[in-house]
């Protein structure tokens, strides 16, 4: 199916972290883009990250979404608010949504209320925030939740909680650590429509999840980044960066049935984990 890349909606220049004098992660550089299908709506961007625990993923993430202060290098999103073509800006602390492994949720707040909250820096009248809650929850699937509190919720309830709460303070862009990880197969199914939903919902819609299922990588993302200790000159660096990136739209697999060239690429990709 043909596709077009357009604006540019994420740029990672020369990231490096550390901690006190050890490096964590370093000169990690990657761009992202719109990309528009023919015939297609809505497409939003699904990008993975793998790689070996302790490679600097959560690193990543962590300053990816302004939870961790970068040591060097810059992180640009584009500015939505700016109807520029290509106008970016500064990530800061807020700008792209966190879901993390436990899906964190207020223990003393109703799915409601808790929703209600997280739109609380909006410009929306009150009007306006009940009527957001209400397509959404119901687009969600979580009408029947609405007044029930975190330890009423199925994990997947939760999660589409906790992803919801992030795309409406944060709008465009989200990242998840491990969705996958736990799940049974129910779960996993219902992690699937909410990428599913995050991007028919807008073509400008970027979701960044890492995983240790390369056959799920496969599957759900267009954009698969390698992280892994590099090898520079003969000798194996101790801090994570990107060793490897395919992008499945140019390869062909993207969008496309799990078959013979996602299994070629799978151990494509177990080898170079292997190897970094």
């Amino acid at each position: 199916m043909k596709h077009e890349y357009k604006e540019t909606l994420l740029y990672v220049e020369n990231l490096s972290v550390a901690y006190d004098d050890t490096i964590i992660i370093k000169d990690i550089n990657l761009t992202e883009k719109d990309v528009v299908r023919e015939g297609v709506d809505c497409t939003g961007q699904v990008i993975a990250f793998v790689g070996r625990s302790g490679r600097g993923k959560s690193t990543f993430f962590k300053a990816l979404t302004g939870l961790v202060a970068c040591t060097n290098g810059k992180i640009l999103i584009r500015d939505f608010e700016n109807s520029e073509p290509n106008a970016a800006k500064l990530v800061k602390e807020g700008d792209i949504g966190f879901v993390d492994q436990k899906y964190t949720l207020f223990r003393h707040k109703t799915v409601h209320q808790a929703l209600k909250f997280s739109l609380r820096k909006t410009a929306l009248s009150n009007a306006e925030k009940e009527s957001k809650i209400k397509e959404y929850v119901k687009l969600w699937g979580l009408e029947n939740c609405i007044d029930k509190y975190p330890n009423e919720l199925s994990g997947g309830q939760r999660q589409r909680t906790a992803i919801i709460e992030q795309l409406f303070s944060s709008d465009n862009f989200i990242v998840l650590d491990e969705p996958f990880s736990g799940l049974d197969v129910g779960n996993i199914q219902e992690v699937k429509k909410s990428f599913d939903l995050l991007c028919k919902s807008s073509e400008f819609n970027t979701i960044i999840f890492s995983t240790h299922d390369i056959e799920l990588a496969l599957e759900m993302a267009q954009t698969i980044y390698v992280v892994g200790y590099p090898t520079i000159n003969g000798k194996q660096e101790k801090y994570g960066t990107i060793v490897a990136k395919y992008d499945l739209r140019d390869i062909g697999l993207a969008w496309t049935e799990f078959g013979e060239g996602h299994r070629k690429l799978y151990k494509e990709i177990v080898h170079q984990m292997m190897i970094s």
